[in-house]
């Protein structure tokens, strides 16, 4: 949720977000009313209580012949405040509701536009020139590393088995994510992949993406399509300790994900997926540390790209196509020469204070006043990475060159067809 004291003091700050994310201005002016009339609400019922609370205490005092007028006082206050409560609770509802359909404010510096207006921000490494070059799907099978046709059969369209040196990569690549992010001050979490409602809507995925969310009905809890769910959840409702810095926790998890929105895109291969695995960073700080940790999170994505040695570009994503946590995205692409254009790999949000609002995360200021921190994420490695290592990698005679930071895991230097 947004920040109150920005909204009531700088109004057309967050109309102006909204406007740049292509969203509804007017939900300001909503957000506005619902708070006026939830504090009018509030102030009603406590002058109203502490007037039944005064005529409760006259009761006790008066005098035989006082008490049957001010019983019949008190009883009608009684049924007075049980109404004005009554409508506390429903302006408390509709400020809710308003508040949550907010996105959050996007921070200076973020490109206007939609999806196709990023900025690029770095270029690192040439486009790989291949001679007549396999695509990923091609290559996973001929070398036996992935396995669509039966992971239909088994378990429908957009499944897949990464089969002998292809779990091989695939673990290779978190433990090295793993690895950079523990070097780095992070903690290790393998977290839950089921979480419940009020975490899920917490960190912003059931409001426009609420159709991508598995839900698991009989037992009303959710399947996260990434970790920083569960990790956004790790302290709700709890008061930390920033003193010292920033907490980082890296969630290493498998990720489920509907694809409704996406019929027809990328139905090939494991680009676009029901279920796939990532290491997750998650940062909690306060609130004046967010964008250096952001520039730090994007840091270590670099580092990762790099140990794949993969050509990709760095861009920064306009407000019409950020997530509604996000105040500020960056998305790392890597070059696929079978597409002969730069795909997604990586991506680091800024969610300022929206999910720890929330979710209650606070911390103390240097007074001991708690105060709302702030959130950020990121994606050290994740499933789709295969795709850009395997296309890139791949040399004439159908083999394909394993990273240097990967044959430790693999156990060769390069992957040769099945014969």
């Amino acid at each position: 949720m947004i920040d109150l004291k920005l909204l009531r003091e700088n109004p057309d700050v967050v109309r102006a977000s909204q406007r740049a994310r292509g969203e509804d201005p007017g939900l300001v002016d909503i957000l506005l009313e619902a708070d006026t009339t939830r504090r009018a609400a509030v102030s009603a019922a406590d002058n109203l209580r502490a007037e039944q609370k005064a005529a409760s205490k006259q009761v006790g005092k008066a005098t035989p012949d006082e008490r049957p007028a001010l019983l019949e006082r008190a009883k009608e206050l009684a049924e007075r405040v049980k109404a004005v409560e009554a409508e506390q609770g429903d302006a408390e509802k509709a400020f809710t509701a308003a508040h949550m359909a907010i996105s959050n404010v996007i921070v200076d510096g973020v490109p206007a536009g939609g999806e196709d207006d990023f900025v690029v921000l770095d270029t690192v490494g040439e486009p790989t020139a291949v001679q007549n070059p396999k695509d990923h799907v091609e290559l996973g099978e001929s070398l036996g590393l992935i396995d669509l046709e039966r992971g239909a059969k088994v378990s429908g369209a957009r499944f897949y088995f990464l089969t002998g040196a292809g779990a091989l990569l695939q673990l290779g690549l978190l433990q090295l994510a793993a690895r950079l992010a523990t070097e780095n001050g992070f903690t290790l979490m393998i977290p839950p992949v089921l979480v419940r409602p009020e975490v899920m809507a917490g960190t912003g995925f059931l409001g426009a993406h609420a159709e991508e969310v598995y839900r698991v009905e009989a037992d009303d809890l959710y399947l996260v399509g990434t970790s920083e769910v569960a990790l956004a959840g790790y302290h709700a409702d709890e008061i930390l300790d920033l003193s010292n810095g920033a907490l980082r926790y890296a969630g290493w998890s498998s990720c489920f994900r509907r694809e409704a929105g996406s019929h027809g895109k990328d139905t090939r291969g494991i680009i676009r997926v029901h279920q796939f695995d990532k290491v997750e960073g998650f940062v909690y700080c306060k609130p004046q540390d967010a964008q250096t940790e952001h520039e730090r999170l994007l840091g270590w994505q670099q580092q990762m790209l790099a140990k794949i040695e993969v050509p990709y570009r760095v861009i920064d994503i306009a407000a019409g196509d950020l997530g509604s946590s996000a105040a500020r995205k960056f998305d790392c692409e890597a070059w696929v020469p079978t597409q002969q254009t730069y795909r997604e790999l990586t991506s680091t949000s800024n969610c300022t204070t929206f999910q720890a609002r929330r979710l209650s995360v606070r911390y103390r200021d240097e007074n001991g006043k708690p105060q709302t921190a702030a959130t950020l994420n990121g994606t050290l490695a994740t499933t789709r990475w295969l795709v850009a290592i395997l296309e890139n990698h791949q040399q004439p005679d159908g083999s394909v060159r394993v990273p240097e930071a990967l044959r430790p895991f693999v156990g060769t230097e390069v992957l040769e067809p099945k014969r």
